[in-house]
């Protein structure tokens, strides 16, 4: 697996946004962050020596995870049951994808309802509510600046 490979698997699950943030590093999201989506992985683009994907894992298999060599906590997220891959072959393919799956789901769960009702909107009547509170957000934030 690579990180290409990764974000193809990624923007084909439902509802799955992707922004760079912090760096060079692609963030998947459930949900665009403007309705209130969470982030469940992250693949860091950077190559300088650190982890290559974290992932939001549950705490039922966290610790299982950390079993396997190349798997540790991840940076700033082991607390809410994240781990990081050191390099791309620390888990098999097939395992890696319905581990990035379950993430998904997971996060997906934890949505607040009015987050989830945006999700079930027709996708013309998403997007249009997404771009609403993107400039709404904008303003706020041009105000506070």
């Amino acid at each position: 697996m690579d990180a290409d490979q990764v974000r193809e698997f990624l923007l084909k699950l439902p509802d799955v946004e992707e922004t760079m943030q912090w760096g060079a590093n692609l963030v998947f999201w459930v949900g665009d962050k403007a309705i209130g989506g969470k982030m469940f992985a992250l693949v860091d683009l950077d190559e300088a020596g650190g982890p290559v994907l974290s992932f939001h894992a549950g705490p039922e298999r966290y610790a299982e995870l950390l079993e396997n060599e190349g798997v540790i906590p991840a940076p700033y997220m082991a607390r809410i049951y994240w781990v990081a891959l050191e390099r791309w072959d620390a888990l098999r393919r097939q395992e890696l994808l319905e581990l990035l799956s379950r993430a998904r789901e997971l996060v997906y769960e934890k949505l607040p309802k009015r987050t989830k009702d945006v999700l079930a909107m027709p996708p013309t009547a998403r997007k249009k509510l997404i771009v609403a509170r993107r400039k709404l957000l904008a303003k706020k934030k041009a105000a506070a600046d």
